[in-house]
């Protein structure tokens, strides 16, 4: 690191913006990812510090009503705020495998907090033997660069559903089910709502293809918001209903639910995801018996074996790395079939990192079918529309990014040069193991 990197990370920031002109773009990012870095190393210091004063009190914390209000009153935090560092501290305590990847920055303060509360309160149906290898599964999820909170609540989803109980998981809980329609005083309504899992796939499935950005006839991007797009697409759907329910295709099907389950997992439901754990180096999330919905991830055998009582089944063939088999090269246009077959593998856009889900992508030939590319699975990947321009040459993009099917045959992404000088091969953005 340059004298002049090192100065902006550890530096004040007064009158530094004159100073980073000075720098390179790669300069730039390697300052932007250590002060990053910097952050969560500060994060978990003070979290420990915090920590060890709720233990030690003087007579300025016990007058403060605890060490969170006292952190407030003498810093620039809120109340909910100390008390919610205060709070991380005392429950990383009872798990030091969670504190010593927060202690060293690999888990951010936000996931840090999403796994202890799962640890407080696991599923009602989890042993406790299972504790530490979800520990390590919830762990895995929330490090490295590509780790993201909706990485973190799925494993959690998962989780929940792997150890079903007698009772209803929260997020399957019908009977909590709520929506209240309110006029206001100046003539509006507002509409606010709480429905279990299956109801808001529903709900996503009917508004997907009503709310996707939509260009102007002269090619000028959507300028709407997500939530102005998200209530102009809900107007169109009541819209439709009224109009005899004319509901439209969503990537090239009429919006329907999708779960998908491995037939084993359908027909009888394994005992817990800890068994293949005895057999194999490791679990791989989206191979766990459950049910996986595109939306909203994960769904309980029990609940997908209802939907299944009368329900239209495809079937999709996998080999034993679970990706799909496909035997249908001779046309350009992917049929409804292998677009199954891709959602099932892809789950949504491959490109690492990308949460686009399955209706807002498009299925991208990897060899271009003008150049002799055939219309097989080993060749198709589901990709959203950004990052499908950019594997055409994105105007302005330096390089190019490659894709191969692996000896998974799953998709891998090797970014150009100018990203990554070594360009190391990266997994699908579904590929997720242990």
């Amino acid at each position: 690191m340059s004298v002049l990197l090192s100065d902006v990370v550890s530096g004040s920031a007064v009158g530094l913006r004159g100073r980073l002109r000075r720098l390179s773009a790669s300069e730039l990012r390697a300052a932007a990812i250590e002060a990053s870095s910097e952050i969560l190393r500060l994060e978990a210091v003070r979290v420990a510090v915090v920590d060890e004063l709720s233990l030690r009190p003087d007579d300025q914390v016990i007058a403060s009503r605890g060490v969170g209000c006292w952190l407030a009153a003498n810093t620039m935090l809120q109340v909910r705020d100390g008390k919610k560092i205060a709070a991380l501290g005392a429950a990383l305590r009872p798990f030091p495998a969670v504190a010593a990847r927060f202690d060293v920055g690999d888990c951010s303060f936000d996931h840090a907090v999403l796994i202890v509360a799962f640890c407080e309160s696991p599923p009602k149906g989890m042993p406790d033997a299972a504790l530490p290898r979800c520990i390590d599964l919830l762990l895995a999820a929330a490090s490295g660069v590509e780790a993201t909170t909706t990485k973190v609540r799925n494993v959690i989803a998962t989780l929940e559903r792997i150890f079903e109980s007698d009772e209803i998981p929260p997020a399957e809980d019908v009977d909590r089910n709520e929506l209240r329609i309110a006029s206001t005083l100046n003539g509006r309504v507002v509409v606010r709502g709480d429905f279990d899992a299956l109801t808001g796939e529903m709900l996503l499935s009917a508004l997907s293809n009503l709310t996707m950005p939509t260009p102007a006839p002269d090619g000028t991007p959507d300028s709407r918001s997500a939530a102005k797009r998200t209530a102009d697409g809900f107007t169109e759907l009541i819209r439709r209903y009224l109009d005899c329910a004319k509901t439209g295709t969503d990537g090239g099907q009429r919006p329907h639910v999708n779960v998908h389950i491995n037939a084993r997992d359908l027909a009888e439901h394994r005992d817990c995801a800890a068994a293949p754990a005895a057999s194999r180096g490791g679990v791989a999330v989206p191979d766990l018996d459950v049910g996986h919905m595109p939306w909203l991830g994960p769904l309980s055998v029990s609940q997908t074996r209802l939907l299944g009582c009368d329900c239209f089944l495809s079937t999709v063939l996998l080999d034993g790395h679970g990706a799909p088999l496909d035997a249908k090269p001779g046309k350009r246009l992917v049929s409804a079939e292998q677009r199954v077959a891709l959602i099932a593998r892809d789950k949504g856009c491959a490109f690492p990192g990308c949460t686009c889900v399955p209706a807002w992508t498009d299925a991208h030939h990897i060899r271009h079918w003008a150049n002799g590319g055939p219309t097989v699975m080993n060749n198709l990947v589901l990709l959203c529309r950004s990052h499908h321009r950019l594997m055409h040459r994105k105007t302005g993009f330096v390089g190019k990014w490659v894709i191969r099917i692996g000896v998974d045959n799953k998709p891998w992404f090797i970014p150009p040069p100018s990203i990554d000088p070594g360009q190391h091969p990266r997994p699908a953005n579904t590929t997720f193991k242990t």
